[in-house]
């Protein structure tokens, strides 16, 4: 029992989920340069990525979802690196003064961070 239950679906149990454990080594496994925060956090993304954990089973589907949430998480530090830059320059400003434009940098902050959140909590993005 305690190995089918460790195992899922390497036992014929197709309903049980990954232990964060088993999903931990799988990604050392893929990726054994990585630290213990990076494999935690991958974890936490890569569980959220899927509607059950136990697809993360299935060895092309770990992989693909460990390549797709590479890029999802570059292209949002990416947007966050950029928006930092802006957010720097803004905060020299004099918020009475904001242009539209200005309120826009604002925005698409929030947008950003809001994505960023959404892949670690496992929620839908905010739409602005």
């Amino acid at each position: 029992m305690h190995l089918e239950k460790l195992h899922g679906s390497r036992y014929g149990n197709s309903k049980m989920n990954m232990s964060c454990h088993e999903l931990a080594t799988r990604i050392e496994e893929l990726q054994p340069e990585a630290d213990s925060r990076d494999v935690a956090r991958l974890c936490l993304l890569l569980s959220n990525s899927v509607d059950q954990t136990e697809q993360l089973f299935d060895e092309d589907k770990l992989t693909g979802a460990w390549q797709d949430m590479g890029l999802k998480l570059q292209a949002a530090t990416d947007q966050h690196a950029a928006m930092t830059s802006e957010l720097e320059d803004l905060s020299n400003s004099d918020p009475t003064e904001f242009t539209p434009d200005q309120v826009w940098i604002l925005i698409r902050a929030i947008k950003v961070q809001s994505q960023i959140l959404s892949l670690y909590v496992g929620h839908p993005t905010l739409n602005v």
